[in-house]
């Protein structure tokens, strides 16, 4: 990939089972949080899907869109955009019914500070959107930080691993979830709850992050010494096509790749595709964040793009000097503070 175009390109490319899960599903798609980072990539292989699909379905795009140009993209796209602040009663209430809704709104960064507003973005707002949509099919995006650290020679978690959150972001995401499942089980919503661990494209991620640290010699700490990482595409198909199994109690699922990453092996993987010598710091702790997607990928497939494939893709990346987000993931963290 040597542009923005190609990867855009290739991030939205519906394959073959997603195509047949939309004619199945029918229906409009609403997407509220459209402008973050799973948006637009997500609303975009949506469309090329429903358009495969024949359904004939609208792809409505929602969110303040902050980043000039975007709504103006996805407009050009072919989804109906709509700007709003759905965190505004009024606005909310406005939006257009929709068969279907995806909710990816969710606050991480910052936390620490300004806890209360994070909690009203990740446990209160969706519950006015459950109000909202009663009776429609969500999927709404978590996070596998709802789990504690585990043992890294256990595998990760599973979906019925009791959950640990640790520090305020992650209790907040254990609260939507909570929060939902609430509304799910009142007004009989189907839901799926899907706990996304470390989606990753060429701009962003933990090999972003990684494969900048390298190439500027900076120091990587690698006493988080695991994680799971997951090809975007991959985790915006899924989240897709978890609508066709929203239930009530509500669908959970672990989504991210197969394999245990090892932070100083791609570390070293990324150093010898860039040519440089990674500076590793730190022993690795017997425990990390980890989730088992054996459920996700006997449901969906794996993903279509593989952990050595992702790693030479951001490696050819960050070096030719191609845009990123400039937004650190903080994967090493183990306090949950963000």
């Amino acid at each position: 990939m040597r542009s923005v175009e190609d990867l855009e390109d290739r991030l939205s490319a519906p394959r073959d089972a997603l195509v047949d899960d939309l004619r199945e599903l029918g229906g409009d798609i609403l997407v509220l949080g459209a402008g973050g980072k799973l948006g637009p990539s997500l609303i975009r292989q949506a469309l090329r899907g429903v358009a495969a699909a024949g359904t004939g379905g609208r792809v409505i795009a929602v969110s303040r869109f902050s980043e000039p140009g975007l709504a103006g993209s996805l407009r050009a796209a072919g989804a109906e955009v709509v700007e709003a602040d759905i965190a505004d009663d009024a606005e909310l209430a406005a939006l257009p019914d929709a068969a279907n809704v995806v909710f990816l709104v969710g606050s991480k960064f910052g936390t620490s500070g300004r806890e209360h507003a994070t909690w009203a973005t990740n446990t209160y707002l969706p519950g006015r959107v459950a109000q909202r949509f009663a009776g429609s099919r969500m999927v709404a995006l978590s996070t596998g930080n709802v789990y504690p650290l585990v043992p890294v020679v256990s595998g990760g978690c599973v979906e019925r691993t009791p959950v640990g959150p640790v520090g305020e972001y992650a209790m907040s995401c254990l609260g939507r979830e909570r929060i939902l499942t609430h509304f799910t089980q009142r007004d009989g919503t189907p839901t799926a709850l899907i706990r996304l661990n470390y989606a990753v494209e060429m701009r962003y991620g933990v090999l972003v992050d990684l494969a900048r640290a390298v190439l500027a010699g900076d120091p990587i700490d690698v006493t988080m010494g695991h994680a799971n990482v997951v090809w975007q595409g991959y985790a915006n198909e899924v989240t897709l096509r978890a609508l066709r199994h929203a239930a009530n109690p509500p669908f959970v699922l672990n989504l991210t790749g197969p394999e245990l990453v090892s932070i100083r092996q791609v570390a070293t993987a990324l150093g010898d595709r860039l040519g440089r010598d990674p500076i590793l710091t730190g022993t690795e702790a017997p425990t990390a964040l980890l989730s088992n997607a054996q459920l996700c990928h006997g449901l969906f497939g794996y993903p279509d793009v593989p952990l050595a494939e992702l790693v030479a893709l951001t490696a050819d990346w960050v070096a030719a000097g191609l845009p990123t987000h400039g937004k650190p993931t903080s994967f090493q963290r183990r306090d949950g503070n963000f």
